[in-house]
């Protein structure tokens, strides 16, 4: 081989401060926005992001120019500073300073993503995979 070939993905999950509900519908779409356009600064290729009022899980192709624990606070402070600089200035926003973070295979890929996508439904009907979310 004459170049390095890597194929890592990763499963992040973090959550609100105290997981008080503060992803309201008016403010989900620009943090997720947030969240991708970081990933793109970092060499990541966000695959799929969802969840709900108090946690969100994102799926990324990674690369091995970061590291986890990097790729995660650059993407909760990128989107803390814009809810609260930009889309609600004074009022309370926060991310809890842990976050989960999961390897999945290459097989694996479309089953994560399309947990991730529909976390709604999974809170609702209760059919959350407890492996995948951290303190729940």
């Amino acid at each position: 081989m004459r170049s390095n070939f890597t194929q890592l993905y990763l499963h992040c999950v973090w959550a609100t401060w105290d997981r008080l509900p503060l992803i309201t519908p008016e403010i989900q779409k620009p943090i997720y926005a947030a969240i991708i356009g970081e990933c793109k600064k970092l060499g990541c290729t966000a695959i799929a992001i969802g969840g709900i009022e108090n946690h969100v899980h994102l799926l990324t192709a990674f690369p091995t120019t970061i590291t986890v624990s990097d790729l995660i606070k650059q993407v909760k402070g990128s989107s803390s500073h814009l809810v609260t600089h930009e889309i609600q200035p004074g009022k309370f926003f926060k991310w809890q300073g842990s976050y989960g973070a999961f390897t999945v295979s290459h097989d694996g890929i479309d089953k994560v993503a399309n947990y991730i996508r529909n976390q709604p439904i999974h809170h609702q009907q209760n059919s959350l995979i407890s492996t995948w979310e951290p303190n729940h």
